[in-house]
């Protein structure tokens, strides 16, 4: 696995990360903790240097201290503050007290001396970012943080907070299918030095080819709640799903590897975090990182999908999701 600079940052991490929620959260039961465990170092032994969790993500960040704490001197760990009381659905809290007081727990959780990598998991508009900015920059000069993140920001949002503590990385949802930041935050990034870290680069799963319309989710599954996982949704986007294994068929990859080796090829200081609770995917998507798309082939996978249009929106307008998404 090849290293990648997250922007101007010196933030140095593997292509590829290990979006870590779904280990215990987000699609329905939680892994057994010592499948989770060999899971997380299978990942290091792979190469695999970047681990994303968040408070909000259950016990997921005491899981990835036990997980990486024999190798955390090889490591680099993200995780994430700015839900009320841990919970999504509550809405957003990033008083500076709560920054804190969250900062304190993911330390001790994590068993770590510092954070690598401190993100807001989204923009709380009850709070002004310069303050946010300011809070993560004091605790960057304690030294319990190394850099400071943004999750799901808008451009004017970022450029506030840049301007107070410089943003290392900002993570947004970023695939095939759901390319909004083309538009305005990837030139916002590229001219900030800031790098960028795709979450649900594969499309939440669908990407691979293992999800159709008549696949049962979990109840707790939280796809269950996206009209883009309706079943009518998912059965009108089957023709994605079948024109890029199409692309894969003429590569000799897999649609994952396909969809990431996409990603990663939009930027140089992209670095996609895709999750999984299977060793065989985890080493499937790992493979992405040694796929090298030309020009001609982007080229080739941009007309080819161009012509397709993605049923259904990312969230519901009216849930508490949605409304987290900053525009500014």
């Amino acid at each position: 696995m090849y290293m990648r600079n997250l922007g101007s940052s010196g933030l140095q991490v593997s292509a590829l990360g290990f979006g870590c929620m779904g280990l215990t959260a987000g699609y329905g039961r939680a892994m057994d903790r010592a499948e989770a465990v060999a899971l997380v170092r299978a990942a290091v032994d792979r190469g695999i240097t970047f681990f994303d969790t968040a408070e909000s993500y259950g016990t997921n960040e005491d899981l990835l201290g036990e997980a990486l704490q024999p190798v955390r001197d090889k490591v680099v760990i993200a995780t994430k503050f700015g839900f009320a009381n841990g919970n999504p659905l509550a809405g957003a809290d990033s008083r500076p007290e709560r920054i804190r007081e969250v900062t304190e727990t993911s330390l001790r959780r994590l068993r770590v001396e510092r954070i690598d990598l401190l993100y807001q998991h989204r923009v709380d508009p009850a709070v002004p970012i310069e303050d946010v900015a300011g809070t993560v920059g004091d605790l960057i000069r304690e030294g319990k943080v190394g850099h400071f993140g943004l999750s799901e920001a808008g451009a004017a949002t970022i450029r506030r907070a840049h301007a107070v503590q410089p943003v290392a990385a900002l993570q947004s949802e970023y695939s095939l299918w759901w390319r909004e930041p083309e538009h305005e935050i990837l030139p916002t990034l590229e001219e900030l030095g800031i790098g960028f870290v795709p979450f649900s680069p594969l499309g939440k799963g669908f990407l691979t080819g293992a999800i159709d319309e008549a696949t049962e989710f979990h109840k707790y599954d939280l796809r269950r709640a996206l009209p883009r996982f309706s079943r009518s949704a998912r059965e009108a986007n089957q023709a994605l799903v079948r024109q890029l294994g199409t692309v894969a068929e003429q590569t000799g990859a897999t649609r994952a590897q396909i969809a990431l080796a996409w990603v990663l090829a939009q930027r140089p200081w992209i670095v996609p975090i895709p999750g999984t609770t299977k060793a065989a995917r985890m080493e499937e998507n790992a493979g992405a990182a040694d796929i090298t798309l030309t020009p001609a082939d982007l080229a080739a996978i941009d007309a080819s999908l161009a012509a397709i249009e993605v049923k259904g929106g990312r969230y519901f307008p009216d849930s508490p999701l949605a409304s987290l998404v900053d525009r500014g």
